[in-house]
């Protein structure tokens, strides 16, 4: 069930919130959760109910697990005295416990990965292997990159000691939340749990609700009116390059433009949803999004793009493969290393491979500037992360190798410059740089006029994004006048769309 869809907007959202808080008023928060979680379960299983078991099973093998490293961890830290005021055979015992809490949770995390590995890489290593071998047909089951990220976080916390104890119903209520669930924020379990567990969980607050339902109405119309918007523009550019079409500068600039603005409004909003989602719920997620585009290096690129992502491959991969203490050169492998696997979470493709090297060659790039004290203006360092950015956006969207190539062939003006010929016509001074054509057959809807209407929603696009502030900077009367302004676009879109489009982040 997509946010973006009559059905949710209209008949899930109020039902699901309705029943929890009726639920909590008539037999208390845990009956209220428990509803909670037979939402979840049922959003869940709208996309297909034969995933429901597996998504139960991993919830259940993975708290059976946590609890069991959660109480060797406790027992552990109860052991916490210094060697020499402790026997040898109790310094065996904690020693013993420090083990298998270890055990128990390489354990957790290597079930976890096994899964995940299976149906979102099985088809991809078999390749990778025997290149010609038929394909397995795996389905990727929705939410199954977030859900596993959730939980690899609840085995390790449970390890460290970082989280407070939790029963299974709260427990399966945090990791199947629906606001979450397909497509993240990924949430930590020691900031969730509690707020789970609040005895005030289900008690409805207008402020929450109304705070909440307009963040999610704003994050609708980014989704509805501006993503969808530019996602038909990028269509059409993309398509054609995996067609083999040849597409001329302004063509392949246009496209990766349009999808670099798409993606942004697609997952911004998204995220906006889901905070909203959850705040009418009582519960308050982190900030998963911060105007990327506005940062002046790459580095603060990726602490403003899905920041819960960022921070989850920082703190359970780059800094347990060493980070930043054995030296220069270790460094930067580790940036590397974390950036390749970040991008082939995204996907099983050697497009979503080359998308995470070429950030991890960015940052590696910022990593050597850094050192040489050289700062750049920052219109100029801005301009600069941006374009790369959209560089790299290039292979995450194409669908193949020959069509990252051929758009970014494109881009480099490899293909020649053309321009309609109605246009060059009406200033004829344009035919000393520009081919004329009947009409740019890869930009829009393939008319003359495309050109002047892509280009106006485009200058739109980067105005919001680049000199506007974002949702969560806005003042409740700004937040309003915005909501005012886009709502008629937002409805319309929501009911006369020919189709509901998907988020992006849930392929992933």
């Amino acid at each position: 069930m997509l946010f973006n869809s009559p059905l949710f907007v209209l008949g899930f959202m109020p039902l699901a919130f309705g029943s929890f808080f009726l639920a909590g008023r008539l037999s208390g928060p845990r009956a209220a959760l428990a509803w909670l979680l037979a939402a979840d379960l049922v959003f869940y299983g709208w996309w297909n109910p034969r995933y429901v078991p597996l998504l139960a099973a991993s919830v259940g093998v993975n708290y059976v697990v946590g609890q069991r490293i959660l109480r060797l961890a406790q027992a552990r830290a109860a052991q916490a005295r210094p060697p020499q005021d402790r026997p040898a055979q109790d310094r065996l015992g904690r020693t013993g416990r420090h083990d298998a809490a270890r055990i128990w949770l390489i354990g957790g995390i290597a079930f976890n990965l096994g899964l995940l590995g299976w149906f979102k890489y099985a088809d991809f290593l078999l390749h990778v292997a025997v290149p010609h071998a038929a394909v397995l047909g795996i389905v990727l089951p929705l939410g199954i990159s977030f859900f596993t990220f959730q939980q690899i976080m609840f085995l390790v916390q449970s390890e460290r000691g970082q989280r407070a104890d939790a029963g299974p119903l709260c427990y399966a209520a945090f990791v199947c939340f629906f606001p979450h669930l397909i497509a993240g924020p990924i949430v930590r379990p020691a900031e969730i749990l509690p707020q789970l567990q609040a005895a005030d969980l289900a008690r409805p607050r207008a402020d929450n609700i109304a705070a909440g339902l307009m963040i999610f109405l704003l994050g609708l119309g980014k989704k509805l009116v501006l993503a969808d918007t530019f996602g038909s523009f990028a269509d059409t550019g993309f398509a054609a390059a995996s067609h083999g079409t040849t597409l001329t500068l302004i063509e392949a600039w246009y496209a990766a433009l349009a999808y670099t603005l798409q993606i942004y409004f697609d997952f911004s909003g998204y995220s906006d949803m889901a905070i909203g989602l959850a705040r009418m719920a009582n519960v308050r997620f982190p900030l998963n999004f911060n105007s990327p585009y506005k940062a002046c290096d790459i580095a603060e690129f990726w602490r403003r793009w899905h920041i819960t992502l960022s921070q989850f491959l920082r703190d359970y991969l780059y800094i347990p493969l060493g980070g930043n203490r054995h030296g220069g050169a270790r460094q930067l492998g580790n940036l590397m290393l974390t950036m390749l696997l970040g991008g082939l979470w995204h996907g099983a493709a050697w497009t979503f491979v080359a998308w995470g090297g070429l950030h991890g060659l960015y940052l590696i790039v910022h990593k050597l500037w850094r050192r040489l004290g050289w700062p750049l203006p920052w219109p100029l360092a801005q301009a600069l992360t941006l374009l790369a950015v959209v560089v790299a956006w290039v292979p995450f969207r194409a669908e193949g190798v020959q069509p990252t190539l051929g758009m970014l062939r494109g881009m480099a003006g490899l293909n020649g410059f053309a321009l309609p010929q109605m246009i060059v016509d009406t200033w004829p001074g344009l035919a000393a740089i520009a081919r004329p054509v009947p009409v740019l057959l890869s930009l829009g809807a393939a008319r003359t006029l495309s050109l002047p209407e892509v280009s106006a929603c485009l200058l739109l696009g980067w105005t919001i994004v680049l000199a506007l502030p974002h949702v969560h900077e806005l003042s409740e009367r700004a937040r309003g006048w915005a909501l005012t302004a886009g709502f008629a676009f937002t409805v319309q879109a929501l009911f006369f769309a020919p189709y509901t489009a998907p988020f992006l982040y849930f392929r992933f």
